[in-house]
């Protein structure tokens, strides 16, 4: 769930401003931001890059090293089969018995694990033999299926899910709904960990997120709360974030950092009304994300900070802003719903 401010901010509107006064003035802080971002078109685009803040640091280095290991690859492509197979956690096991980051089964560790580190052990629980060795495991299979006509990545990412024969037998991704929705949410979730190389699209569902939001102004924060009739219509941070993008067709996690993976990152200088604006105990580490808000312009957000604050407009220029995330139904829709392990 979400996690509530541990200090105090001081509201930039107190929530006793008339509603119509509250009401102009968004209308008009959202029609000249758009306005602003019209000239814009386009998505972003897969870059070789990965979006600063998207990988956990521990790991920031392995993806970008080891992302280029082949054609068929790339840090954000390899970033967000990680993050799909593991959220990153190093620990996790399946019931089905796969382990570590990448989920290697251990017939399948036994023979393609490498010693990534030059310890003189290939240790499926150490990142740094398990990244080397799902990037050369992707090499490996992009390999076998080289001659399949269609999309080169397209058919190692399904070779991975479905087997190498089963890709050869179909000409391409096989007819199997698993391994299509894996095909799609990778490659989705790659657009999540890149570094855009242009200005990104805002998304057409921010102004109704932002509407709903809005009409919650001076609701109280309830630790957990999701706007339920049993909690008095009451939210803790992300639980504001998520109904307010529910109210315009798309489906957030429940928990602050899960959220932050659900579309591409736009820089401070590149935010628009509608984003999700993100704080961090560490920096250098999405997994330590603990409040999230809905950027309005002006450097300011829509959130619920904390026990005995209600929802109200804060400044998002604090120590801990650790970066934003342009949501889009696509990448919502990508993220893993379950993953092996505990976080």
């Amino acid at each position: 769930m979400g996690r509530g401010r541990a200090t105090m901010r001081k509201p930039w509107l107190v929530v006793t401003v008339g509603a119509g006064a509250c009401c102009s003035f968004l209308a008009l802080l959202v029609i000249g931001t758009y306005s602003a971002a019209a000239s814009l078109s386009g998505s972003a685009q897969s870059a070789l890059g990965l979006a600063p803040g998207a990988v956990p640091a521990a790991y920031q280095s392995l993806v970008q090293r080891w992302g280029t290991m082949c054609s068929a690859i790339s840090p954000p492509l390899l970033a967000a089969q990680l993050y799909q197979e593991s959220g990153w956690n190093p620990y996790a096991q399946s019931p089905a018995g796969a382990q570590g980051i990448a989920q290697f089964i251990p017939g399948t560790w036994a023979t393609h694990g490498l010693d990534g580190n030059g310890d003189g052990k290939a240790d499926v629980w150490d990142p740094a033999d398990a990244i080397p060795s799902a990037a050369a495991y992707d090499c490996e299979l992009a390999k076998d299926v080289s001659s399949v006509p269609g999309d080169h990545t397209a058919n190692m990412l399904a070779a991975y899910n479905a087997g190498v024969y089963a890709v050869v037998q179909a000409h391409g991704i096989p007819p199997y709904s698993e391994t299509q929705n894996y095909v799609k949410s990778i490659t989705t979730l790659a657009q999540s960990f890149s570094a855009p190389t242009g200005r990104l699209a805002p998304s057409e569902q921010a102004a109704g997120a932002i509407y709903y939001a809005q009409s919650k102004l001076g609701t109280p924060y309830l630790w957990g709360g999701t706007g339920t009739a049993a909690e008095n219509g009451r939210f803790d941070c992300s639980g504001l974030t998520q109904a307010a993008y529910t109210s315009v067709g798309i489906q957030l996690p429940r928990v602050a950092n899960d959220q932050w993976d659900a579309g591409p990152h736009p820089s401070r200088n590149e935010l628009l009304p509608g984003d999700l604006v993100f704080f961090a105990k560490d920096l250098r580490d999405p997994r330590t994300i603990h409040h999230v808000g809905i950027y309005i312009g002006g450097g300011y957000m829509i959130d619920a900070p904390h026990t005995g604050a209600t929802i109200r407009f804060d400044p998002i220029d604090e120590p801990d802003y650790i970066g934003a995330t342009r949501v889009t139904q696509a990448g919502a829709a990508a993220l893993p719903t379950a993953l092996p392990g505990s976080r």
